[in-house]
């Protein structure tokens, strides 16, 4: 089945083709700037967004402060920064269950390499680096070769991740989390690029934010303006017509899956030099949440529609509910009903959107 043409821009002749794209299509990227607004994947989350930014504002006192902005702005990064390369994942027709647990794998091995070696904190970086992308390219690989759906490698994935993470962090250190490492070289500048607060205007925000912002912009610049954007769409929208034209699927599959190992490097990062230990059975379930603010943003389950900004403005519709419950002084145990509604809310309209985007061939 043919996925919709990227409504952002005007495609490619590869990706034309691939998507099956037709003249009528190309009239939406060119018509009237309502239309071209309602095309866009990220309308329903953004639309959504305003609604629960207006509902928290009217039902906590709170949470119209500078500090609890900052607060939600935290929150929502920590999400963001994995939900940009999930939901390019998710544009590419794929998803990553071991997303999660990666995160904390790449602050463990980071963490134990430089204890271990007593070496430069920088060292373990760098090592975990190179390792979570290897895990990522690890799926891409078999994923391609195999040709078994994504579910069941990664699945595999997140299973031997969980295992590994418990059974080497007590084989090395005899517990369930790493030895400190805030006493070690290199550990303050490390901190400074991972888990700093900047001081702007008299409120405090965590450098996260900026990690979170600086992958949108790539991502968007990646998905909008370069080949491998063409390709991104292509593949999740139809993988043999895309294939048919020349687009490198294998390798962009790959690509993608590195990408989302690249995040989780970040945010293993900012887990260790925010706490300078590591509890190894963190992370289970958190790829749910990924995909979730990914899908909230306007993303596909099927592929080929979606873009970096929906998944940022989904991750913050997540941050906002997660600390405006806190702010309204709510229950917290409703946090997963507000959430699981927003998700089929979301859903209802993104499908709402997309119709009416169709409609207007």
């Amino acid at each position: 089945m043919s996925a919709a043409p990227d409504v952002t821009r005007a495609p490619s002749e590869e990706t034309t083709r691939a998507s099956g794209a037709t003249a009528s299509e190309e009239r939406i990227l060119h018509g009237s700037p309502l239309r071209r607004m309602l095309a866009r994947p990220e309308l329903g989350s953004v639309v959504g967004a305003i609604a629960v930014f207006l509902f928290f504002a009217l039902a906590a006192d709170s949470f119209l402060r500078a500090a609890s902005l900052s607060t939600v702005l935290y929150a929502s990064s920590t999400i963001g920064i994995m939900a940009v390369p999930v939901a390019l994942l998710m544009i590419g027709g794929e998803f990553d269950l071991s997303a999660g647990v990666m995160v904390t794998s790449s602050a463990l091995i980071s963490s134990m390499f430089s204890y271990q070696m007593t070496a430069n904190v920088w060292v373990g970086v760098g090592v975990s680096l190179l390792a979570t992308l290897a895990i990522g390219a690890f799926n891409g690989f078999v994923l391609t070769r195999t040709k078994l759906p994504s579910f069941i490698v990664t699945l595999g994935t997140f299973l031997m991740l969980t295992g590994m993470n418990l059974g080497f962090t007590k084989l090395i250190d005899s517990t369930v989390s790493t030895k400190t490492i805030a006493d070690m070289e290199g550990f303050p500048a490390a901190h400074a690029v991972f888990a700093s607060t900047v001081t702007v205007g008299g409120v405090d925000f965590k450098i996260t934010i900026v990690w979170w912002i600086a992958l949108v912009a790539v991502a968007s610049w990646i998905l909008l303006r370069t080949r491998a954007g063409n390709w991104i769409f292509a593949v999740g929208g139809n993988q043999d017509a895309a294939r048919a034209v020349g687009v490198p699927v294998h390798r962009t599959r790959i690509g993608l899956y590195m990408g989302v190992a690249f995040g989780a490097w970040i945010s293993g990062q900012h887990l260790l030099f925010s706490y300078d230990v590591v509890q190894s059975g963190e992370g289970v379930g958190n790829e749910l949440i990924y995909i979730i603010a990914a899908v909230i943003g306007g993303c596909l389950i099927t592929g080929g529609y979606g873009s970096a900004v929906g998944s940022a403005v989904g991750a913050f519709i997540f941050g906002m509910t997660s600390k405006g419950i806190v702010f309204a002084e709510w229950n917290p145990d409703w946090f997963k009903f507000f959430l699981g509604a927003m998700l089929l809310l979301a859903t209802l309209l993104n499908a709402w959107v997309r119709k009416r985007a169709e409609a207007g061939k």
